[in-house]
């Protein structure tokens, strides 16, 4: 479907969404749920980074605190630690478009000193704090829906119609940035697939995401390897690549100008496909 294009201010950059754009997951963290562990080492996660970089990334996502179901919480000055120095190679080294992927306002305000050019808050800038930090800087910030926090969000999720639900939450949350001082350029939304909704609300969510461009703001789809594939195909986390594509094909024909994923290489061919089909004659 036809959408408008966006010009998404980030800190010193402007990231054209003219075409789908295709943003690398970096965990630096112990816990989280597809790749825990393998990346918290600052030289393995640059190497990783750069990697998604060569096979087409251009944003790459880092995040210190695992926010899978039933994740334990992480501390403001350890959530730190874990990915400041990240965030700083990627700038200095790569020259990366870096997102923070966090609630901590103590990190949106370094991130933004270090270079980075958005935060990504599963919460949406709830947390005390996190407004006035996020106004501060000139970061795009992507705002995700999600109930609760992550240790529970999975316990009831309930909803009389989902999309309905998502909209209004993001709608108030756009509006409580711009009372902040945020500009509304600087925002995207992310529906938030796979927290607190279970798989009948995502499939449904997903299938009416479209109706999320009545905010005219760009859209960031996060569906890679997550647990709604895997209830759908009977499919472990290592073994849901092809749900993923799927999906991240999909999306794009929702209109989706952001997909975060894990297995960029793959989705990058996924967009070129889509691409060649809708310029054909």
């Amino acid at each position: 479907m036809a959408v408008q294009p966006f010009r998404l201010p980030c800190g010193s950059r402007t990231l054209d969404l003219s075409r789908p754009q295709v943003m690398g997951i970096l965990n630096v963290t112990p816990d989280s749920f597809s790749d825990g562990g393998r990346y918290n080492r600052i030289d393995a996660a640059l190497r990783h980074a750069e990697q998604m970089l060569e096979a087409g990334a251009t944003i790459i996502d880092v995040g210190g605190e695992s926010t899978r179901p039933g994740a334990p919480p992480v501390s403001a000055e350890e959530e730190l630690q874990r990915v400041a120095p990240v965030v700083e190679q990627l700038v200095c080294r790569l020259d990366a478009l870096v997102s923070v992927d966090t609630s901590s306002p103590a990190l949106m305000r370094e991130a933004a000193l270090l270079g980075a050019g958005m935060i990504n808050d599963v919460r949406s800038l709830s947390r005390d704090g996190a407004l006035q930090a996020a106004a501060q800087g000139n970061l795009a910030v992507c705002l995700m829906h999600m109930q609760g926090e992550p240790q529970t969000m999975q316990d009831s999720p309930q909803y009389d119609d989902v999309t309905t639900a998502v909209r209004t939450f993001l709608a108030d949350r756009v509006a409580a940035c711009e009372a902040a001082g945020i500009a509304r350029e600087r925002l995207l939304i992310d529906p938030g697939f796979g927290f607190a909704k279970t798989l009948a609300h995502n499939l449904s969510l997903f299938r009416h995401m479209q109706t999320l461009h009545d905010l005219h703001l760009p859209l960031l789809v996060g569906v890679s390897r997550k647990s709604m594939i895997g209830k759908v195909l009977g499919r472990e986390v290592d073994q849901r690549l092809a749900g993923s594509l799927a999906l991240a094909a999909l999306a794009v024909q929702q209109g989706a100008h952001i997909l975060r994923v894990h297995d960029v290489a793959e989705t990058v061919d996924v967009l070129r496909m889509l691409e060649a089909v809708a310029e054909a004659d």
